[in-house]
């Protein structure tokens, strides 16, 4: 039996389409906008890879972010926005509006195909349906531009899901300036333009500029066109290797000369005068006890240290200098005021290969940040990234799985500049654009039963409508976890013991209260092992 909504959330969704047919008295500000107030919307979904919860400036970070900025300003920042802890589980949700095991993505993505499906078997199951196929059958144009890393061998590919177009990685991470060199006997880095593999050819390709340029190329195609169109640009930055132009890299030598724990308590304060954090809930937590001591450091490490961050800073401002591209793009075209944008990381900062990072790539032996360097930035700064929340990239703990996410519709958002802090996850998005759109969501695909979605809607909280209690399951490498309403569930594959959480007063997850809540616990533990088992986690 699988996991179902309760018919709470489905009523949700239906009082959202009510809302959408009267969203001209709710949303005219003017009698230009009245004319075209019926129109479905444009939708653009902008993913970051691997980016933490405080690296960008409307989320306390100090890495100079404006075009993001200036979303959020006038639009809705969430405060409590849930991914799936990794790459492949996260994007399989969000395409689908499933749990990741129930699109055949709860762990990795498989080289080889599997006839008989399985929660882990590497790529989108038949028994769901992607939101480029949903938005598809309702008269959109569906584009994709950048990393997919949900099926690697056809027909798995975005243009056999229901995109029209796509370019770029079928993969997971890549040499940014070629991708040649991030391929190694092991492991095979696929890149393509629709059904094609392709090597980039690009003059001075970097692939946070080629993603965009694809995607402005793919909107310009579009131009003149009656219908809406759907734009998914999934970025692999700020994804290792640390690979940025060396003038945005020498923006940020010198400024992490402080160290990480500097940095995270001045982002932790940035993060409490936006509002996002509270005193009364969000206590910063302490150091991750694998974290490096800076101040052992020697001049010469701690330069290279700053280096790395310096170069990771690089890549996240890019991104956000390209986004701004797209957003000019659309000004021109005057398709800005009614398209959709949002953004979001799939997980997590990184603290792959230890507490200082390493070279992945032993016979790339440049400087840091360069064609000829596969560099992490390691643990220590990942904790910084990850402010003020504990763990990392693959756990459940909320530095694993809370991530940023921006919602900006000029027509749609009545309260510009606000945070929501409705508890969302990724699985949300494809129930929010069949409201968005009135499109519909099938029963049946090729006479293969659809799993009915598992999200819910968010179109009433970007009005900040009432928020709601949700139950959000976790599983990923034996990392699991559960949320309901203001407790969470996690135990670490490390560990052998579960935790307990009262997040509306402990969101950094410092006071564990299984012992003292053990009636809870126990509830909340049945819970989840029904949860699992009728989803297929293995070793529930």
């Amino acid at each position: 039996m699988w996991c179902l909504n309760s018919s709470k959330l489905y009523i949700m969704r239906n009082i959202s389409k009510i809302f959408i047919g009267i969203s001209i008295v709710l949303f005219s500000c003017s009698d230009a906008q009245e004319q075209v107030v019926d129109k479905q919307p444009n939708i653009i979904l902008i993913m970051a890879d691997d980016m933490g919860y405080s690296d960008i400036g409307c989320y306390g970070g100090e890495i100079e972010t404006p075009n993001l900025d200036a979303l959020a300003e006038n639009g809705v920042r969430f405060s409590q926005f849930y991914n799936a802890a990794r790459c492949c589980p996260t994007r399989a949700a969000l395409l689908t509006g499933l749990y990741p095991h129930q699109a055949g993505v709860g762990k990795m993505i498989s080289h080889s195909e599997r006839k008989a499906f399985s929660p882990y078997q590497g790529y989108l199951a038949s028994h769901s349906v992607t939101m480029a196929e949903v938005l598809k059958s309702s008269g959109y144009d569906t584009y994709m531009s950048g990393k997919w890393h949900v099926g690697e061998f056809r027909p798995h590919w975005p243009v056999d899901r229901g995109f029209d177009q796509h370019y770029g990685l079928i993969s997971g991470a890549m040499n940014y300036f070629n991708i040649e060199k991030g391929k190694n006997k092991n492991v095979n880095r696929e890149f393509a333009i629709n059904d094609s593999l392709i090597v980039p050819q690009e003059e001075n390709f970097y692939a946070t500029d080629a993603f965009t340029d694809k995607a402005v190329e793919m909107l310009k195609t579009h131009q003149g066109k009656s219908n809406p169109f759907f734009l998914y640009l999934a970025y692999n930055a700020p994804h290792w290797p640390l690979h940025a132009h060396e003038k945005d890299i020498r923006k940020y030598l010198g400024k992490y000369m402080k160290g990480w724990d500097h940095l995270r308590k001045t982002r932790y304060e940035s993060l409490l005068e936006t509002g996002i954090i509270n005193e009364r809930n969000t206590e910063l937590s302490p150091s991750h006890p694998e974290a490096a001591d800076w101040d052992s450091l020697s001049e010469e490490k701690k330069q290279e240290m700053d280096r790395k961050m310096a170069v990771y800073a690089a890549q996240v401002e890019c991104l956000d200098r390209n986004i701004g591209r797209l957003i000019d793009y659309l000004k021109g075209t005057g398709e800005f005021d009614n398209t959709v944008i949002m953004f979001l990381s799939d997980n997590g900062a990184s603290h792959e290969q230890g507490a200082l990072g390493k070279n992945f790539r032993k016979d790339l032996t440049g400087e840091i940040g360069t064609e000829d360097s596969y560099h992490s930035y390691g643990l220590s700064w990942a904790n910084a990234s990850n402010t003020p929340f504990r763990l990392f990239k693959v756990f459940n703990h909320e530095g694993g799985i809370a991530t940023p996410f921006i919602v900006h519709w000029p027509r749609g958002i009545k309260e510009k500049g606000s945070i929501n802090h409705q508890v969302a996850h990724v699985m949300d998005l494809l129930p929010t654009f069949i409201d968005l759109t009135g499109a519909n969501y099938p029963d049946t695909v090729n006479g293969i039963p659809i799993l009915p979605l598992q999200g819910m809607s968010l179109l009433s909280f970007l009005e900040g409508n009432e928020l709601v209690e949700r139950t959000l399951y976790w599983e990923h490498e034996n990392n699991r976890a559960l949320r309901k309403g203001n407790w969470k569930l996690v135990k670490s594959r490390d560990k052998d013991n579960w935790e307990l959480y009262d997040m509306s007063t402990d969101r950094t997850e410092l006071n564990n209260l299984f012992e003292t809540h053990r009636k809870k616990a126990d509830s909340l533990l049945m819970m989840y092992r029904k949860w699992a088992e009728d989803i297929g986690v293995s070793g529930y």
